[in-house]
C-alpha cells in the first residue's frame, strides 16, 4: 500500500518543509491540488459541496498554489517522495505548456512525478482562459495520448481531432514514461480512466461509496481488455485510520494508493510557519506516529 498525503488548503509556506519530513518519514508521495482562481462571480455548483447552493467549500482567498512551481520546489529538498497533481485542470492550459511544465518537473525529479488530470467543474476558469468549457471531457480524452506522444523525444508531433502540432522537438523529455491518472466518479469520469489513464484518483468515500465506484470501474477497465496490473487506485476511506482497515482496502477494494492527511489526526493547526524547525515541531509528530504504527507496517 501506498500513501499519498494531501495538501489541499494547507498554508503554502508550510509545504515545502512539509514535504521535506515527509520524504524522512518514509511515506510515498505528496499530492497538490489544483485552481486557477476564485471568481467573485461563480455561478457553477461545485459537485462535491454540502451547500444547498452548491458554492465550494472554501473561501474565496484560499490558495492554490501553481503546482508545478510548488512540486519543483519540493523536490528540490526531498530524495524518495513522489508528487502527483489531484487533480490538475490540464484542459484551460495549452497542451504545450502542459508537456513542457510536466516534462521538466520529470526530469528535475528524476522520474518522480505522475500528472492527475480532471475536466473540472468551474466553467470561469474555461471562459477567463479562452477554451471552450463544453468539450472539455473530449479535448482531455485526446490530450492523454497526445502529451504521451510528445513527451518521446526527438522529433514528435500529433495531429488529432482537437489538437494539431507539427513535428517539433520538445526538451527536455521525460526519462521514463510520466504515469497520467484521472480523477473523478462521474459515469464520463470512470470511462476516461479505464480508456487512456495509468491509473485513477478517486476522493476520501464511505466504505459502500468507494465499493460502488471502484466496482464500476473494474468493470470499464474489463471492458476495455486492460491489463491492470501496474493500474493504480488511489482512493480513501472514512474511517479510523488503522493497519486493519487500510489493509482490507488494498485486499477488498483493490486500492493501491490512501489518501491521508497525518496532521488531522494530530489537529495540527496550519499557520505561517517557514522554518524547518518550526514546522516539525508542529507536524513532526503526528507524521512520525502515523508512519510508524499504519505507513511502514504496510509497505
Amino acid at each position: 500500500m501506498k500513501f499519498w498525503c494531501a495538501t489541499a488548503f494547507m498554508n503554502t509556506t508550510e509545504l515545502v518543509q512539509v514535504s521535506r519530513l515527509l520524504d524522512r518519514a518514509g511515506y510515498h508521495g505528496l499530492m497538490v491540488s489544483d485552481h486557477l482562481c476564485y471568481p467573485r462571480e461563480l455561478t457553477s455548483k461545485y459537485p462535491y459541496s454540502p451547500h444547498a447552493d452548491g458554492r465550494p467549500i472554501w473561501e474565496p482567498g484560499a490558495a492554490w498554489p501553481d503546482p508545478w512551481v510548488l512540486i519543483g520546489a519540493m523536490s528540490s529538498v526531498t530524495t524518495q517522495l513522489h508528487f502527483t497533481t489531484n487533480v490538475y485542470i490540464a484542459g484551460h492550459r495549452p497542451i504545450l505548456q502542459v508537456a513542457k511544465e510536466v516534462a521538466t518537473a520529470a526530469v528535475l525529479t528524476e522520474g518522480r512525478v505522475a500528472l492527475g488530470v480532471g475536466a473540472g467543474w468551474m466553467k470561469e476558469e474555461y471562459d477567463l482562459q479562452g477554451q471552450d468549457f463544453g468539450t472539455r471531457g473530449k479535448r482531455l480524452n485526446e490530450m492523454i495520448p497526445a502529451l504521451r506522444e510528445l513527451w518521446k523525444g526527438g522529433w514528435v508531433e500529433w495531429h488529432g481531432e482537437h489538437f494539431d502540432i507539427p513535428a517539433m522537438t520538445l526538451e527536455p523529455h521525460p526519462p521514463t514514461p510520466v504515469p497520467i491518472y484521472t480523477g473523478g466518479h462521474t459515469e464520463a469520469a470512470l470511462q476516461r480512466a479505464a480508456k487512456y489513464a495509468d491509473g485513477w484518483i478517486g476522493n476520501a468515500y464511505p466504505w459502500d461509496d468507494a465499493v460502488t465506484y471502484i466496482g464500476r470501474l473494474r468493470e470499464l477497465l474489463a471492458q476495455q481488455d486492460r491489463d491492470t496490473s501496474n493500474f493504480e487506485i488511489i482512493a480513501g476511506v472514512y474511517a479510523r485510520p488503522s493497519v486493519e482497515i487500510y489493509r482490507r482496502a488494498g485486499e477488498e477494494l483493490g486500492i493501491t494508493g490512501m489518501i491521508c492527511m497525518p496532521w488531522s489526526v494530530g489537529n495540527v493547526n496550519t499557520g505561517d510557519r517557514r522554518n524547518l524547525d518550526d514546522v516539525a515541531a508542529a507536524y513532526q509528530p503526528s507524521i512520525d506516529r502515523f508512519a510508524e504504527e499504519i505507513v511502514l507496517p504496510l509497505q
